[in-house]
C-alpha cells in the first residue's frame, strides 16, 4: 500500500481497525501497540452480540461484516481480526468482500510454535467449539501436529468467554473452571497450551495460580502484531517517522459503553473511555447459546 494511501484528504494518517466481539481483542491489540506505537487505532467490541463461540456460521459472517463496514466507514485503511472465533468462519468472506483496497489480518491458532515447542508430544489447545470446529485449525493440525506425531488435545467451557467479559479473569469461579477443563490435560502430560482465543490471555494469572509452569502458554498475539507491520504499515516497521508522537486509540462498543469502559481499563491497565457504535439493524437467522 503507498504511503499516500495510508493517510486522509486532511494529512492524517488513516487509522487500523481491530475488531472482536468484545473485550478479548484486547490482548491482541496491546500486541499491535508495542510493535507500532505510533500508529493509530480504532477498537471495536460487539458487546451486543457477545460470545460468538456458540453462534452459526451464517451469524458470525453477518455480524462480522457489520462491524468491518463500520469500520470502514470510520476511515480505517485496513482492519485486524482480533477474534478466534470470527477468523475461522470470517476471514477468507472478508477478504473477497473487500478485497486488496482494505487489507484484512486474521489469526490463526499458534498450534505451529506449540508442535515446535513439546517435549511430551503432547499439546491442548483452548478455544471456543467454533474455533476447535473450523477448517483455519484443521488445517494447520494436519500441516503441523500430524507429520509430527504430535497429539492434539480440544478444550473449551462456555463460562470462561464470559468471565472475562465481566471482568472476573482472576476470580475464584474463574480458577475453578480453568481447574476443571485444563487437569485433563495436564494429566494426559500436555506441556503446550495454546490459548486459541483473544479472551484467554487474560487468564494467563489464574492459569499460573493453579497449575503453576506445567503447560507453556502460546498465544497469536506477537504474530498478528508482526503480520499487521507487514501489511498496514510496511514503511512505518514500529518507529515513529519524523514529527510524529505516540499513536493513539479510540474504543467503542456496539452495547453498553459505560459498562465495557471499567472492564476494558482493568483488562489493559489504563483509563480508557468507550463510546456507542450504531450498526445497522442485523435480522439474525438464529440465537447464540450463551
Amino acid at each position: 500500500m503507498a504511503h499516500e494511501e495510508q493517510r486522509s484528504a486532511h494529512g492524517q494518517r488513516r487509522p487500523i481497525g481491530v475488531f472482536d466481539s468484545g473485550m478479548g481483542g484486547l490482548s491482541v491489540l496491546r500486541e499491535l501497540r508495542r510493535a507500532l506505537p505510533h500508529e493509530d487505532f480504532v477498537y471495536l467490541a460487539d458487546t451486543a452480540h457477545v460470545p460468538y463461540g456458540r453462534r452459526s456460521e451464517p451469524e458470525v459472517r453477518e455480524l462480522t461484516t457489520a462491524c468491518f463496514d463500520w469500520l470502514r466507514a470510520q476511515g480505517c485503511r485496513g482492519g485486524v481480526v482480533a477474534c478466534n472465533t470470527a477468523s475461522a468462519f470470517s476471514l477468507d468472506f472478508l477478504r473477497r468482500r473487500y478485497g486488496p483496497d482494505f487489507p484484512i489480518v486474521g489469526l490463526v491458532p499458534a498450534l505451529k510454535p506449540a508442535v515446535a515447542a513439546t517435549r511430551s508430544g503432547t499439546v491442548a489447545v483452548l478455544a471456543t467449539p467454533v474455533t476447535l470446529g473450523g477448517a483455519l485449525l484443521r488445517e494447520v493440525t494436519e500441516r503441523f501436529a500430524v507429520p509430527a506425531g504430535v497429539r492434539v488435545l480440544h478444550l473449551s467451557h462456555p463460562e470462561l468467554v464470559p468471565l472475562v467479559e465481566v471482568g472476573q479473569a482472576e476470580s475464584p469461579r474463574t480458577r475453578a473452571v480453568l481447574r476443571e477443563v485444563l487437569q485433563p490435560a495436564a494429566d494426559a502430560g500436555a506441556d503446550q497450551l495454546v490459548l486459541g482465543c483473544t479472551h484467554y490471555p487474560f487468564l494467563a494469572g489464574s492459569i499460573r495460580a493453579e497449575f503453576g509452569e506445567t503447560f507453556a502458554l502460546l498465544d497469536s498475539g506477537a504474530a498478528v502484531a508482526r503480520r499487521t507491520q507487514a501489511v498496514l504499515a510496511p514503511q512505518v516497521l514500529g518507529q515513529a517517522e519524523e514529527g510524529e508522537g505516540p499513536g493513539s486509540v479510540q474504543y467503542f462498543a456496539t452495547a453498553d459503553p459505560d459498562r465495557a469502559a471499567p472492564v476494558m481499563s482493568a483488562l489493559l491497565g489504563e483509563p480508557v473511555n468507550v463510546h456507542l457504535a450504531r450498526l445497522p439493524q442485523i435480522q439474525l437467522s438464529g440465537s447464540a447459546a450463551s
